[in-house]
């Protein structure tokens, strides 16, 4: 049967290896552990390197494991070329560097996990990449900001930490009619419950370590092309992928990769001179995690939904941020976007701030506190003082956190039990 006949439960099974492994003839996708590759002759050496003939050339570029997870996340996603590297912040950033360069500009969301908001507003910005954070949802707002030298829009599909809905399709429209791309982490989505590049995105990024691995055991990040970008259309803006590249022998990606060029650059340039590579051994756990990617969103999303109904009900509780609810401002796009649900990562406000917030995480048993996310195993933090507290008053503000915000990672664990828990907890504040 074709691919495209195939369903994503299907696809998650067997993108990559749809036969057995040549070599061993094994069933499961085999550890590749090793670091070199031997070369037939010299010329097969010089074409290797040449980009002549795809294939591994060293450990640090490509490894046959970390190949089918990358096939794979990219079929999911519906791009045509992916590449694993070591963590969802090497995703983000090295899709970000593959386009922009001192002197330009990116404007990005103003409710990004504050890691992504740290490396844009600080980071970047000390190799002299300017940046604009605003509301993109506000599309006025966002064409508004939009420079000559602005280089790429990057948003999240849900928001982190609040779970608020991206509107990709407009974002998309907004940057594609000033030549800008749009990159967007799709992490708190995934490609089960939507896929960026149908509604317009140019990359997706992910870190694998959350949802498609899903128990908080390895890290790794992936991102994907869609190939439906024109960088040749704007060479002087892409020179990166336009132009040729002064240190890969003059190639010119867009030439030599064609539809592939986004993440073979990032391969061929980026990963090969700061070499954050992913290992073969995560990069085979993230495939096991990825086999059952959709079994697990399915009950993540079905516990997630009555944990938001009965916190919406509670009166300790001051107000709870999930799209799903009709009072959320983003109601209509979340339905529009996901008709089955989604968003099992969100927060809510306890009443009384930050002491009450923490008597209540320090009250959960089944909850885990700690700074990670999408995890069979449901989780809690409190932002304000952990994950976003490297950010300024103003910048809590903007982005939606409070002393009083506690975000909840909902997991798999039996839906009675997770309430249960979530009330005793609220009896002791």
């Amino acid at each position: 049967m074709k691919r495209a006949e195939l369903h994503f439960e299907t696809l998650q099974l067997h993108v990559g290896q749809e036969q057995p492994d040549p070599a061993t003839d094994a069933r499961a996708v085999p550890i590749y552990q090793t670091t070199s590759y031997v070369f037939r002759n010299s010329q097969h050496a010089a074409d290797r390197f040449g980009l002549r003939d795809a294939g591994n050339i060293y450990g640090r570029l490509t490894n046959s494991t970390q190949g089918v997870f990358e096939e794979r996340v990219a079929v999911l996603e519906g791009g045509v070329a992916g590449l694993a590297v070591a963590s969802g912040a090497a995703a983000i950033t090295y899709a970000l560097q593959n386009i922009l360069q001192a002197g330009d500009h990116v404007v990005a969301a103003d409710n990004l996990y504050g890691g992504s908001y740290n490396l844009i507003t600080h980071t970047l910005a000390t190799q002299g990449i300017t940046h604009t954070i605003v509301r993109v949802n506000d599309l006025d707002a966002l064409e508004a900001v939009i420079r000559p030298n602005t280089k790429a829009v990057f948003v999240e599909t849900f928001g982190n930490p609040n779970s608020d809905v991206t509107n990709i399709e407009g974002v998309s429209e907004v940057a594609h009619r000033h030549g800008i791309p749009v990159i967007v982490d799709n992490t708190f989505a995934t490609p089960f419950l939507f896929r960026p590049i149908e509604h317009g995105a140019d990359v997706v990024v992910h870190s694998a370590t959350k949802f498609i691995g899903g128990h908080g055991t390895s890290l790794g990040g992936v991102i994907v092309g869609s190939g439906r970008f024109d960088w040749k259309a704007y060479p002087d803006k892409f020179p990166t992928l336009a132009k040729p590249d002064p240190s890969y022998h003059g190639a010119v990606f867009a030439d030599v990769a064609g539809a592939a060029a986004f993440v073979t650059r990032i391969r061929a340039v980026i990963l090969r001179d700061t070499g954050a590579t992913i290992s073969p051994f995560n990069a085979f756990i993230l495939l096991q995690g990825l086999e059952t990617l959709s079994l697990r969103v399915e009950r993540h999303v079905e516990n997630a939904l009555k944990v938001v109904n009965f916190l919406n009900n509670h009166p300790k509780v001051a107000k709870v941020n999930h799209p799903s609810l009709p009072t959320h401002p983003d109601h209509a796009l979340y339905r529009q976007y996901f008709p089955n649900g989604a968003a099992s990562i969100f927060t809510f406000e306890i009443k009384d701030g930050q002491e009450q917030a923490w008597k209540f995480i320090d009250a959960l048993e089944i909850f885990s506190l700690l700074a990670n996310v999408a995890d069979v195993k449901s989780l809690v933090i409190h932002p304000y003082t952990t994950t976003h507290s490297q950010l300024s008053p103003e910048e809590l503000e903007a982005q939606h956190i409070t002393p009083s915000t506690v975000r909840l990672s909902i997991g798999t664990e039996h839906i009675d039990d997770l309430l249960a828990d979530l009330a005793q907890a609220l009896e002791k504040i």
